[in-house]
């Protein structure tokens, strides 16, 4: 009976580091469909949305079914609420590259963003990618040291999400308002991303530990 529990855990677990490599491969291509004006592949990444949206389903159901038939304590009960919390934070992430997806379809076939500013959101890209699958690699080995992390990778992102605001604000921008709102939505997108990957990392370091770091606006 306790090895079946246990199982049941892992795979809980297991599970949810999936959700991260998924939602890291939807931002990739919904990021490539962006700076490419791919319409194919801002498809790709809309119609694949509901998968994750089932797997979130299934995740909490199978939490709920084990607080109520097996009511853990101690650091399985954290397993549990931090696998609650945390699907909700990676389907989140799937949802903000999606929205990404549907900037590109929106516009399609001219491309959302001027060529000045593309580079900018290759490397938000890039790093809400590794951010992402940073996190299912801490959901499996619960490293508390690659958790701490993703704090100083996010970092990046909140960086080049500030900069988009000088760039956007400067003079010297003459692509209009359309494009600075189109840009300015889409650079908080990536933002936000980062900031969900970063909230399950916490909450990693919530299971090992007992302790929630400080809060994260996301």
């Amino acid at each position: 009976m306790r090895d079946t529990y246990q199982e049941q855990l892992d795979e809980l677990a297991s599970g949810l580091a999936d959700m991260c490599d998924d939602v890291a491969r939807a931002m990739e291509r919904a990021t490539r469909a962006l700076l490419e004006a791919d319409l194919q592949l801002a498809e790709q990444v809309i119609s694949e949305d509901i998968k994750i949206d089932d797997v979130r389903a299934a995740a909490e159901h199978r939490a709920f079914g084990l607080l109520a038939l097996q009511a853990p304590v101690a650091t399985d009960l954290r397993v549990v609420v931090a696998a609650i919390h945390g699907a909700g934070d990676i389907e989140r992430m799937g949802d903000l590259a999606l929205h990404v997806a549907q900037a590109a379809r929106r516009r399609h076939p001219q491309s959302v963003l001027p060529d000045e500013v593309k580079s900018y959101f290759a490397e938000m890209g890039r790093v809400g990618v590794q951010l992402a699958e940073k996190a299912g690699r801490v959901i499996r080995t619960r490293d508390l040291q690659a958790a701490g992390e993703l704090e100083a990778d996010d970092d990046a992102v909140d960086d080049i999400h500030q900069h988009m605001f000088t760039v956007l604000m400067d003079r010297n921008w003459h692509h209009g308002v359309s494009a600075a709102v189109d840009a300015a939505l889409l650079a908080r997108f990536y933002e936000r991303y980062a900031d969900h990957a970063v909230a399950v990392a916490r909450r990693i370091v919530y299971v090992v530990t007992g302790q929630m770091p400080g809060p994260l606006a996301v």
